[in-house]
């Protein structure tokens, strides 16, 4: 039987679970730190961009009729749309989102769970990940992370 990469956790859960931490963290506990207008701007944006992102990738995997939990079998390596720029789109806009929470309401724990994220993401699904696809789709693989980014 094959299975899937051995990923810890679901990435949708783990970030949700966070964004609801922080806010009570953040709006109870901690105080806030002032931010300059054009932060909040720039978090307004990338909180935009980061449901662009989200869909864009969601909706490439189904449009390969594949499964997005990280979890699932993989028939087929996908390549274009958002992926041509970056091999991670969903898990970048759950970081990008985070962030830009920061910057709108200047809430420290949507920063501090944004650097957990990243932590947990790149360790603990995105590693598990490549190593499954890698054995998976091998030299195709290699080519493909030679010329695209893991996040950026």
């Amino acid at each position: 039987m094959i299975e899937g990469p051995k990923v810890k956790g679901n990435p949708l859960r783990i970030s949700v679970y966070l964004l609801v931490i922080s806010y009570i963290l953040g709006e109870f506990i901690f105080p806030k730190y002032n931010l300059a207008y054009i932060l909040q701007l720039i978090g307004v944006i990338g909180l935009i961009f980061s449901i662009y992102l989200f869909f864009s990738g969601f909706n490439i995997f189904k449009s390969y009729d594949e499964n997005p939990v990280p979890t699932s079998i993989s028939k087929r390596l996908i390549k274009t749309g958002i992926f041509a720029y970056t091999r991670n789109p969903i898990y970048l806009s759950f970081v990008l989102f985070h962030l830009s929470m920061f910057f709108i309401f200047e809430n420290i724990m949507y920063f501090l769970s944004c650097l957990g994220l990243i932590y947990w993401i790149h360790n603990y699904v995105i590693k598990p990940e490549e190593e499954y696809l890698l054995k998976k789709f091998t030299d195709e693989y290699e080519r493909y992370m030679q010329a695209v980014s893991r996040w950026i």
